[in-house]
């Protein structure tokens, strides 16, 4: 075959079909590669389900940023966008400010405190540790939420996954759940903490560069600001709203919804676990001016797609008839580009589903066996090892934890397939709506434990009864608020439209101070630890903690 039948050949694979295959096969792959070398740097319960502490920055802010947005950024938000205008940004702004604060308030002191209280490797177990919790009703409780929230974040991703095959490729919606279950389960299962948190730095790049090109060359095709703004408003006009407006017209109810979003990070455990992964609590600061790059780039990318979108929309260039508002993203991408982009494009929207899939199955993993499994166990599974004997040699040697690890993101993945495998149904347990199954799992955390996770690191008197009855208090607000209060045309008493985060946040924080100041007794060791976490955190260069430097 000479050169003259190459090309024209390569050229008909890249703009045909077999260029987007081309690209999944690439995405996954790599996946793959890196879920096995992390398997070959991962022995202890430690590094499965913390890395060893060996985050640096890059990784840390880019695989925080990826676990953090999941298919969200991509498909929920620009939908949201696609359907009701700029109103829906001030949930933007409000991660962005809250995302920002948590780098800055929460991340320093909590990679310390978390090594300087018995080098805890969990949330729940650094509650318990930090708080002094003898009866593990901490912990129980917190694995007990992670396992029921961190399930239905699953599940929304395993949604997203399926609407993406089913657009994408026509492949049924259940059968692309299961491939995108199978792989993050794979490189989970086999690599841990290290493989998603690599793997969730290529995606997060991957995520970034896909939301800043897909609405600048939609712009472009779209014919400039002046006609996007045209056809923005003309959509505005047909539907009865200000598309582009942010306060003009808007309900007041929607800003502080969409700001009390930013209340969600500061109790996110697959996002704040980054945090307790950093090499030193110094790099915080690095790490932080790093995802604060990422998360504008996103964010505007994001509202950009929707915007324009509208756009082409409007003018025939892409076809939105019949499909999902979440799927315009994937729609401007496949459209606008040539086979084999449009293919690392969509690669992206699996980038961003899966970074956040496995971050959660790691977590709650970890918090199952670690917080829930240890409370109860006679031995520590971190300091049991599994051995595979030959005759009279060990070929392979595993600790207990781990293996328990492994199982369970194995089970949970499987409870989140059943839950995610009728979604499409109007009488499903759990609704097809991304946004709407993300809105109340984040609710769910960040009342639970946002005020927990602040008042840990920043005041002395918390005390273990004040912790659990407020954490119960959030978790408890944001179930019933949901239900009767902000649930649409489905609530059981009125239609508040106000988040549940906020009321649940609020009550968790007035609990947990009420009792803890009616509880609170002096502890001598708290306020070392308590100090010492604080000088750790303040100083200019980081030195191990030992019992040593610590006396």
């Amino acid at each position: 075959m000479n050169l003259f039948t190459i090309v024209p050949t390569t050229a008909e694979v890249l703009s045909g079909t077999q260029g987007v295959a081309i690209a999944m096969i690439v995405y996954f792959t790599a996946m793959i590669i890196i879920g096995i070398w992390a398997y070959t740097r991962t022995s202890t319960m430690d590094d499965y389900m913390l890395g060893g502490r060996e985050l640096n920055p890059l990784v840390a802010a880019l695989s925080a940023g990826a676990a953090d947005m999941s298919g969200w950024l991509l498909m929920g938000l620009p939908g949201a966008l696609y359907a009701a205008g700029l109103v829906q940004s001030w949930i933007a702004i409000g991660l962005t400010v809250g995302a920002y604060i948590n780098w800055w308030i929460v991340a320093p002191r909590l990679r310390t405190y978390t090594e300087v209280s018995q080098n805890s490797i969990t949330v729940p177990s650094f509650l318990s540790n930090r708080l002094r919790d003898r009866s593990n009703a901490l912990r129980v409780t917190a694995g007990i939420i992670f396992f029921i929230f961190f399930t239905l974040y699953v599940a929304s991703g395993l949604v997203s996954g399926g609407k993406f095959f089913d657009s994408s490729f026509g492949i049924p919606y259940e059968t692309g759940m299961i491939i995108v279950a199978s792989i993050v389960v794979l490189y989970t299962l086999v690599g841990g903490f290290l493989a998603v948190s690599w793997t969730d730095m290529v995606q997060g790049l991957m995520m970034v560069i896909a939301l800043v090109t897909v609405p600048i060359v939609g712009l472009i095709m779209a014919g400039g600001f002046e006609q996007v703004a045209l056809d923005v408003a003309a959509k505005g006009a047909a539907t009865d709203q200000e598309m582009l407006s942010l306060v003009f017209n808007v309900d007041p109810r929607d800003i502080i919804t969409g700001l009390a979003w930013g209340l969600g990070y500061f109790g996110m455990p697959h996002i704040i676990v980054r945090f307790m992964a950093l090499k030193t609590p110094q790099q915080a600061t690095q790490a932080r001016r790093i995802w604060a790059i990422w998360m504008a780039l996103s964010l505007f990318g994001a509202i950009g797609t929707a915007m324009v979108g509208i756009s082409l929309a409007a003018q025939g260039i892409i076809n939105m008839d019949g499909a999902d508002d979440e799927t315009i993203f994937l729609v401007t991408g496949q459209t606008l580009f040539p086979s084999l982009i449009a293919g690392f494009m969509l690669a992206a929207i699996l980038a961003a589903i899966m970074s956040t899939v496995s971050s959660q199955l790691l977590v709650t993993s970890s918090a199952v066996v670690e917080d829930i499994y240890n409370s109860f166990s006679k031995h520590n599974v971190k300091e049991v090892n599994l051995g595979i004997t030959i005759g009279d040699k060990t070929v392979r040697e595993s600790n207990l934890g781990v293996t328990m690890g492994r199982v369970v993101v194995l089970i949970v993945t499987v409870i989140a397939v059943v839950l995610a495998w009728n979604a499409k149904e109007s009488t499903s347990f759990i609704s097809s709506s991304i946004l709407a199954i993300v809105s109340f799992a984040w609710a769910g955390f960040g009342a639970a434990f946002g005020p927990i996770i602040i008042l840990s690191l920043w005041w002395r008197k918390l005390t273990a009864q004040g912790a659990l009855w407020g954490m119960i208090t959030g978790a408890v607000v944001v179930v019933l608020w949901h239900y009767l209060l902000n649930n649409g045309k489905f609530s059981t008493i009125v239609d508040t439209k106000i988040y549940e985060i906020l009321p649940g946040f609020v009550l968790c924080w007035l609990v947990a101070y009420v009792v803890s100041i009616l509880t609170y007794q002096p502890n001598p060791e708290i306020d070392a630890e308590f100090d010492k976490a604080i000088e750790m955190a303040k100083a200019k260069e980081y030195v191990p903690f030992t019992q040593e430097n610590h006396n």
